[in-house]
């Protein structure tokens, strides 16, 4: 699955850390998301997309 995580964090300037830490989650997880290796929960998901003001439609894409 792809997704937006890593263009939607840099365009506010955040590190993985921090975005990680607002989450609940650690920077190696929000790197795991990003680079497609992990797929997060629903409410992780649901919770990525509040933090960005968007829906996980559109930050997660289905090849």
């Amino acid at each position: 699955m792809r997704n937006d995580v890593r263009a939607l964090r840099e365009a506010e300037g955040l590190s993985q850390a921090a975005l990680g830490a607002e989450l609940g989650v650690s920077r190696q997880t929000v790197n795991s998301i990003e680079t497609g290796k992990y797929d997060p929960s629903l409410p992780l998901a649901f919770a990525i997309a509040r933090r960005f003001g968007t829906t996980i439609e559109e930050i997660f894409h289905v090849d």
